[in-house]
């Protein structure tokens, strides 16, 4: 009898439920590049707490699929099901978003808060640039992946599901991108 029960534990212990991971297990690895709690210590890669789950839902479905390019992401994604996009999605939302390391110039953040009524960042981003649907989060995201972003919509070399971006930063200037990312990088 005693050999039958450890013969079941094995087998039971090797079967797919018994091996599943928690969200928080499977998220490990993003969380390796984009922060332990969501907050990216890596040049260039973003912040991913508190992101809208639309919005990150689409942006791994493009991974996915292939329509948003880079290598390490797509490998990331390729296997994922739509089960699991959704489960990541509605996880990274759930993590805390992040906070302003300082409080930056004022006189910067006052003209840079200007350019971001100007350019209409508040009326899609929210006026705290939290997001909404499928708007990403921008609030305190990275200053260098904010920077890289909007030089890769007015480029034309980042592509997102629609042509919003890319249309919106044609009138913005390299010295406006800087400044925009400055401030959103240091909303309270």
């Amino acid at each position: 009898m005693r050999r039958f029960a450890v013969i079941v534990a094995l087998l039971l212990s090797s079967s797919p439920l018994a091996a599943a991971e928690s969200i928080a297990e499977r998220a490990a690895p993003c969380l390796a590049c984009h922060g332990e709690k969501g907050t990216s210590e890596i040049e260039n890669t973003p912040s991913l707490g508190a992101q809208q789950p639309a919005y990150t839902l689409i942006q791994l479905y493009m991974f996915r699929e292939n329509l948003r390019i880079f290598a390490p992401m797509n490998e990331m994604a390729k296997d994922l099901t739509d089960d699991d996009l959704r489960i990541f999605s509605d996880y990274i939302a759930t993590l805390p978003k992040p906070v302003a390391r300082d409080a930056g110039d004022p006189a910067r953040m006052q003209a840079a808060k200007a350019l971001t009524s100007q350019f209409r960042c508040d009326s899609c981003h929210n006026a705290d640039f939290s997001g909404r649907d499928n708007i990403p989060r921008i609030a305190n995201q990275r200053e260098d992946y904010l920077v890289k972003t909007m030089r890769e919509y007015k480029d034309n070399s980042r592509h997102g599901y629609d042509a919003t971006m890319a249309d919106v930063m044609q009138g913005i200037s390299d010295a406006q991108i800087v400044e925009l990312a400055y401030f959103l990088a240091r909303v309270k």
